[in-house]
């Protein structure tokens, strides 16, 4: 049975997923970015409004997963702040300069994180030694890793993500994600062997204003946000997985 993770980008993404029957939620901000920390007041209301199981996108700033120590005491206090609003899971990565798992930095955000559940999240498809980096979270205990196996996305990467379910299945949870939608989910799962996959389900949403700003100061102004009617697909293209 295959489980399905829509990553929400906010307050009615999260209302999305959860009324149309997802399993989990994987809670960011700024998804156009590939994901942030949600804000403190964005993980109250969330948290408030929504019932299904939801995990917490713990990454600082956009672009690499090298941090300063600096970064790493901000991480440190989302984690204990998404613990204290009682989330079940956090969705966490750290690599060294070299592309290998910073270990002294992913011991430090793991034990902040007790008692929650722990992703890996898809630094693992710009490290230098994936395999090796799975090997290194089974150890550690991590439950799940986040993966499109190196690839832009994960039907690109089937190949790669299936040689982790092969290897390291019986041992972490292998989730798919990027690029995964209604029209290719089965197939992914058929490809890969995973038990669970990550979609946005997200479509792009235009500025609402009614009156007509001059274009450059309204070019920005769109987000994304994740769509009933996908998540829905979704699951049916699902159903032959989940008994």
């Amino acid at each position: 049975m295959a489980l399905l993770e829509i990553c929400a980008d906010g307050l009615f993404s999260a209302i999305a997923a959860s009324v149309s029957g997802a399993d989990r939620i994987e809670l960011c901000a700024s998804l156009e970015s590939g994901g942030l920390t949600p804000s403190p007041g964005m993980l109250k209301v969330v948290r408030a409004r929504v019932g299904i199981p939801m995990h917490v996108l713990v990454r600082p700033r956009r672009g690499d997963f090298v941090y300063t120590p600096a970064y790493m005491d901000i991480m440190l206090n989302d984690i204990m702040t998404i613990k204290e609003m009682g989330f079940e899971g956090v969705v966490i990565g750290v690599l060294d300069k070299n592309g290998e798992l910073d270990l002294p930095q992913m011991n430090e955000l793991l034990d902040a994180s007790k008692g929650m559940a722990v992703t890996f999240h898809r630094a693992i498809d710009v490290a230098k030694k994936p395999f090796m980096l799975l090997e290194s979270l089974v150890t550690l205990g991590v439950e799940r890793v986040l993966t499109s196996g190196g690839q832009p996305t994960a039907l690109q990467g089937a190949e790669q993500i299936a040689s982790f379910v092969q290897a390291f299945g019986n041992h972490i949870q292998i989730m798919a994600g990027s690029g995964i939608n209604a029209g290719n989910a089965l197939s992914l799962i058929q490809l890969t062997g995973v038990g669970e996959i990550h979609s946005s389900a997200k479509n792009k949403l235009l500025p609402a204003y009614t009156h007509a700003p001059q274009a450059k100061m309204v070019e920005d102004d769109w987000y994304l946000e994740s769509d009933y009617k996908e998540i829905k697909a979704l699951l049916k293209a699902l159903e032959s997985t989940r008994g």
